[in-house]
């Protein structure tokens, strides 16, 4: 993935939609890099190159941008399954869900303390994550060959995120590629 080019030589675009996309991206790279309870509005505003005017038009408050932030990492996910339940392949869903996981991972992860900080003063912001993962699990069943193996393989990838959140990797990254390595080629066995 290329390097994101300072504020100042991005191309500038008018549109509403453009952005709020553009402050959801900066957000969620310095999130990572400084981890969500430190995250400013300044520093955001400035690495999307927008206004903090611009900045609060979009999100009118840091938890707003924390709220979008959610959003815009379940829609990814959401976006990643529609593309493999489009297929009609089955287990393409539950794949998707790993390969989005997959994706996840190789990005920086954020400090688990300063995410866990975030979450415990806005336990709100756990109902949309909440409401989307039921979605997927119905989905990931109703596309599986093997609806109970595919819940399992779920049930996995959450415990991965629950021990990266919480901060108590019990597994390197070679031993969680292996495993996800595994579920897929269990999956492939049908």
């Amino acid at each position: 993935m290329p390097p994101t080019p300072p504020p100042a030589e991005r191309k500038r675009t008018r549109t509403p939609g453009a952005t709020r996309q553009r402050i959801l991206e900066a957000a969620e790279a310095l999130a990572r890099e400084a981890g969500p309870s430190n995250l400013s509005l300044d520093a955001v505003a400035a690495e999307a190159g927008v206004s903090k005017g611009g900045l609060l038009y979009h999100f009118p408050s840091k938890l707003a941008l924390f709220e979008g932030l959610v959003e815009h990492h379940l829609s990814k996910t959401d976006d990643a399954l529609q593309s493999r339940e489009r297929t009609g392949a089955p287990d393409a869903v539950i794949s998707g869900y790993i390969e989005q996981f997959r994706q996840d991972m190789a990005c920086h992860r954020p400090p688990p303390a300063s995410l866990l900080a975030v979450l415990v003063e806005n336990p709100g912001l756990l109902e949309p994550v909440r409401r989307h993962q039921r979605d997927f699990l119905e989905r990931i069943r109703t596309n599986a060959a093997d609806p109970e193996f595919a819940t399992v393989a779920f049930l996995v990838v959450n415990a991965l995120r629950s021990m990266e959140l919480l901060g108590t990797d019990m597994l390197d990254d070679d031993e969680i590629t292996d495993m996800l390595a595994w579920l897929e080629a269990r999956l492939a066995q049908g």
